[in-house]
């Protein structure tokens, strides 16, 4: 029989990014904390945690988390039939990973009203929309949303719409560096703004305008951050259509290329046994996300953005 004492400790650690902070979690000294994790390890006779900073999970510590992760969702189910077995009376935690785009618009729209029907409390993990998939994998989240299709093995995915982005730059950056007219040759040599270095949808839409060297960009790792940077003319840049309708409107961001968007799909991954709470989740995003994103049409994509 598992010890979820000692999954708990896992848990803590991989979630709180550290010993210290999963022992303040749980009302437990730093020792403790370790004591529990290596007693974890004792019994299933490998390492649960690579002891880097911030600590990771092994492959069986991946595994572990996947299980604990199901359990809490499960147990809370059980909890609702009986409630004389939620001892603490405390709103269930759910721990999310997103993309910032998502974060920065509809997510907090979207989600409100699961929220206040459930008082679940959310534990938000941002993450690029290409690599959020593996907080999953990790067994660090029970739900994530990316722009990846396929899940990882015990979860499934559900397509909730795409996200659509035009190349935007300020009036100012467009007479500096384009007054005679956009080439589409010249965006390459005209600083852009990229997320991360994660973050390839520039290099997608370069690409589909026949650009395949690199490029000069500044990295800005906040959508707010990007958005700010565009608008005062540091370079152009791939923004969401929902967040700069205002400025689009108001003259104050203007489309490099009308008409040349492109479109990134948003896929909810969740796990099959995750109980009756992300099951409701899944439900409520599915029904509500196309308020928010547009149809995915990815044959349309694979011409408009160059994807191949």
């Amino acid at each position: 029989m598992f010890d979820y004492k000692l999954l708990s400790a896992l848990a803590a650690v991989i979630e709180q990014a550290g010993f210290e902070r999963a022992a303040q979690l749980l009302g437990l000294s730093q020792s403790a904390i370790s004591q529990r994790i290596k007693l974890l390890e004792a019994r299933v006779g490998q390492p649960v945690l690579v002891r880097a900073t911030p600590p990771t999970p092994t492959e069986i510590g991946r595994r572990l988390l996947n299980h604990v992760q199901q359990v809490r969702l499960l147990e809370r189910d059980l909890q609702g039939q009986v409630p004389a077995l939620d001892e603490e009376g405390l709103p269930e935690r759910l721990r999310v990973a997103l993309n910032a785009d998502s974060l920065a618009t509809w997510w907090a729209e979207a989600a409100k009203e699961f929220c206040a029907q459930t008082q679940v409390l959310l534990d938000l993990v941002v993450e690029d929309q290409e690599v959020g998939l593996k907080r999953m994998r990790a067994g660090e989240v029970a739900g994530c949303l990316c722009a990846s299709e396929r899940p990882v093995a015990g979860a499934r995915s559900v397509l909730l719409g795409a996200m659509r982005y035009r190349a935007l730059a300020s009036p100012a950056f467009m007479s500096r560096h384009f007054s005679g007219g956009v080439e589409p040759q010249h965006l390459a040599r005209t600083p852009a703004i990229v997320f991360g270095p994660d973050d390839f949808l520039q290099h997608r839409y370069l690409a589909s305008l026949g650009i395949s060297d690199g490029f000069l960009h500044h990295l800005c790792p906040s959508s707010e951050g990007f958005l700010r940077l565009t608008e005062a003319g540091l370079g152009w840049g791939l923004v969401p259509e929902l967040q700069a309708r205002e400025q689009l409107a108001s003259g104050r961001l203007v489309e490099i290329l009308p008409d040349r968007h492109i479109d990134v799909p948003l896929y909810w991954h969740h796990w099959r046994s995750g109980g009756q709470l992300l099951a409701q989740l899944t439900d409520h995003l599915r029904h509500s996300a196309s308020q928010w994103l547009v149809p995915w049409d990815a044959q349309a994509a694979s011409v408009t953005s160059g994807k191949k």
